[in-house]
């Protein structure tokens, strides 16, 4: 059983992830980094699974690495425990099925950079936003340049980087980090909300979805089309498609099985 992380069923097809280190702002140990490298590889591999939240135990999301791991360490330790960040990080983007951040309290470093590589993100009305990593004497590493590029902009993402300036949450909406701003209160509802519906929908179309949009965002226009013919093509044969139209027609819920 994982120790720094809580993983569970939320509803139907909906797995909730939660950082759990409360006591340290969920910090970013070595510990959790082997957790969650673990849960993202086994979230990836899982039929039943078909969307995803991730959201922090207390009051927090994630503050970012654990400065006080890290206090002494060698440049071989750091090296070796950023590896271990790294295979994390590419497990989450891996993951073929959407994950939503639900942002409940501050989202630093390495949580703001989690945040980026989730799919989606609700933040809460008392949350922040940050990568402070300048003022430590380093940069993000776990993709937060390039991620927050691809969502702000370049000069909105190079202003942030280099002053190391923390966002409101109203701020991080204001420039496309987050989509939806919350009470704290309704945050996680309103994340399982957009979840559920999520999973109800044709699991190989979302996934598709998800895979042409990402895929296609870094393509000249032509090849990007091309890219979202093959899999429209490829959908309108399945199983799923068939159910979808004759639910329609016989005004019922689909019953989606993935094929």
């Amino acid at each position: 059983m994982p120790e720094t992380i809580k993983i569970e069923q939320a509803a139907p097809g909906v797995a909730l992830v939660a950082f759990n280190r409360p006591e340290v702002a969920n910090a970013l140990s070595t510990q959790m980094g082997l957790e969650l490298l673990e849960a993202w590889t086994a979230l990836k591999a899982s039929a039943d699974v078909r969307c995803v939240v991730l959201t922090g135990e207390g009051r927090h999301f994630q503050a970012g690495a654990d400065l006080k791991e890290r206090n002494g360490m060698t440049d071989e330790a750091w090296a070796e425990q950023h590896k271990v960040f790294e295979a994390m990080i590419r497990a989450q983007l891996a993951v073929e099925v959407p994950i939503i951040a639900a942002v409940n309290g501050a989202a630093m470093g390495g949580g703001c950079e989690m945040t980026l590589a989730c799919d989606f993100a609700y933040a809460a009305d008392t949350a922040r936003f940050g990568l402070p990593e300048v003022g430590l004497g380093i940069m993000p590493g776990l993709g937060g340049t390039q991620l927050l590029a691809r969502s702000v902009g370049e000069r909105r993402a190079i202003e942030m980087l280099v002053s190391g300036r923390p966002l409101s949450a109203q701020e991080a909406l204001e420039i496309g980090l987050v989509n939806r701003v919350a009470p704290a209160a309704e945050l996680l509802s309103a994340a399982l909300e957009t979840a559920r519906r999520i999973a109800g929908a044709a699991p190989l179309s979302v996934k598709a979805l998800k895979h042409v949009v990402h895929e296609g965002y870094h393509l000249d226009l032509a090849a990007a089309m091309e890219l979202e013919l093959a899999h429209y093509n490829r959908l309108f044969k399945t199983a799923d498609r068939r159910e979808g139209v004759a639910s329609f027609n016989e005004k019922r819920a689909p019953d989606f099985r993935g094929r």
